[in-house]
């Protein structure tokens, strides 16, 4: 699982899984190229993608944290917002890496995104969606490039330890103790390292079969 002479691309990289990412992908070989910008506008990316020069991997790391209404109150901004976030970026990094990548004949796009995709969750609608619609997308997209031997996968995760959703004083709050027993067959949280390690394995030329796919990392709280 090296990744030697690898450049690798984490955006959002002191957020939610960016830290692990990036201390594992580099202790795999990789040269990691951070970047802790929010991604909300194209010109952003354009420039963040020429001052990172070849990208053989773009990780994905997008984060979205902010408390969301019941879906009887949702407004139309509040949508926009997330989608803005969550959503929007995807294409706009796509159609940035992407010509480099068909040029060479290889490269990879992993998206870390959320299993709140793949399972229903009280007052999450707005974001749930939006992390459907990342799901979506890679598995699109994953089916379209692969024949330029560009892989497109992605991350489904929940219950991972990362200061963005589960900070410590979330950890500790024994409300979320029992929840974590009672829905997560696990039964703790999974350890970033862990996550991390997977995803240096799908960003590696071991995972160059896995064309537009899905992988929960969630302890068992879903596994589709």
């Amino acid at each position: 699982m090296r990744l030697d002479g690898l450049r690798l691309l984490v955006t959002q990289s002191r957020d939610f899984m960016g830290p692990a990412l990036c201390e594992v992908l580099a202790q795999c070989g990789g040269t990691v190229i951070e970047n802790a910008q929010p991604l909300t506008d194209a010109a952003t990316i354009e420039a963040m993608v020429r001052e990172a020069g070849r990208v053989d991997v773009l990780v994905a790391n997008l984060v979205f944290f902010d408390d969301t209404a019941t879906a009887e109150k949702v407004t139309d901004d509040e949508w926009r917002h997330v989608f803005a976030h969550l959503v929007d970026p995807l294409p706009r990094l796509a159609r940035t890496v992407l010509p480099q990548m068909i040029e060479r004949g290889h490269g990879k796009i992993l998206l870390l995104g959320s299993a709140s995709a793949l399972r229903g969750m009280r007052r999450t609608s707005t974001y749930s969606a939006a992390r459907g619609a990342q799901l979506a997308y890679v598995q699109a997209l994953g089916v379209e490039v692969a024949r330029h031997g560009v892989q497109v996968n992605a991350i489904a995760q929940n219950f991972v330890d990362n200061p963005t959703y589960f900070p410590p004083e979330v950890q500790a709050d024994p409300a979320f103790q029992e929840r974590l027993k009672r829905e997560v067959p696990l039964g703790r949280l999974v350890d970033p390292r862990e996550d991390a390690w997977f995803a240096a394995y799908l960003c590696s030329d071991a995972a160059n079969c896995f064309v537009g796919q899905v992988f929960p990392v969630c302890g068992g709280w879903v596994q589709r």
